[in-house]
C-alpha cells in the first residue's frame, strides 16, 4: 500500500518544480494575451470610422436630403467621436457648413418633413477605443473635421475643407502587430481601406 500510494502522489520538490514552471508560463503569457487583445481591438479602429461614414451616406440616399459626418476629438482616448447630422433645404436654410437647420441629437432639422418624428442625430463615442498612444489619427488635409454628402451620396465637393482621409498609425510597440491604415473617401461617398505606406501600382496603395 506504501508503494502505491507513494507512485500516485507528489512531492515537495515535484510540487515546487511544478509551480515555478506555472509562475514562469504566466510570466510569459499574460503579457503576450495582453498585447494581442489591445492589437485586435487596435485593428478594429478603422471599422469603427468606416461605420459613420458609411452610415452618413446611407442616410442620405435614404432621406434624400443633404447629411453630413463631424469628427471631434474623443478628450479621453485621443481618438475621435464621430456624429451624423440631417439637413432639409428650407426658406431659413441652405444646409450650409456653419448654418442652423441641421439635425441634432435631441432635436430633428428644422424642415424635417416628419417634423418632431423626424430624423435625430447619431453619435458615437471614441470611450472605447484603443488611446492614441496605442493608434494614433490624423486627419488630412489638416484640420479638416468634416464630410457633406449630397442626396444621391455622393461628396459634396463645394466645401473646400472637406476631410478627404483619415490615417491611423500605430505606436512602434505595436508596428508588428497593427498595420498602418488609412480610410481614403471617395467622391462617390464611400470610404475605402488603403495602405499610406505604398505607392505605385499597388492596388493596396492610397490614391495620391
Amino acid at each position: 500500500m506504501y508503494g502505491v500510494s507513494r507512485a500516485a502522489g507528489f512531492t515537495l520538490v515535484e510540487l515546487l518544480v511544478t509551480i515555478t514552471v506555472f509562475g514562469i508560463m504566466l510570466a510569459i503569457g499574460i503579457p503576450n494575451a495582453s498585447n494581442w487583445l489591445l492589437a485586435n481591438r487596435a485593428r478594429g479602429v478603422s471599422e469603427f470610422y468606416a461605420e459613420g461614414f458609411g452610415m452618413a451616406r446611407r442616410e442620405a440616399v435614404a432621406h434624400n436630403t443633404a447629411s453630413r459626418i463631424s469628427l471631434t476629438p474623443n478628450a479621453n482616448t485621443g481618438q475621435m467621436d464621430w456624429q451624423v447630422d440631417l439637413c432639409y433645404v428650407g426658406a431659413d436654410t441652405q444646409c450650409l457648413p456653419g448654418q442652423d437647420g441641421w439635425s441634432t441629437t435631441s432635436t430633428p432639422s428644422a424642415n424635417d418633413p416628419l417634423g418632431e418624428a423626424g430624423y435625430r442625430s447619431v453619435f458615437r463615442s471614441a470611450d472605447a477605443l484603443p488611446s492614441a498612444e496605442v493608434l494614433r489619427p490624423s486627419i488630412q488635409p489638416e484640420g479638416s473635421s468634416q464630410v457633406y454628402y449630397t442626396a444621391l451620396g455622393w461628396v459634396n465637393t463645394t466645401f473646400d475643407e472637406r476631410l478627404r482621409r483619415l490615417r491611423l498609425d500605430p505606436a512602434s510597440k505595436y508596428a508588428h502587430e497593427v498595420p498602418v491604415v488609412a480610410l481614403n473617401i471617395t467622391l462617390a461617398g464611400m470610404a475605402s481601406k488603403c495602405d499610406p505606406t505604398l505607392s505605385g501600382p499597388d492596388n493596396r496603395a492610397c490614391p495620391p
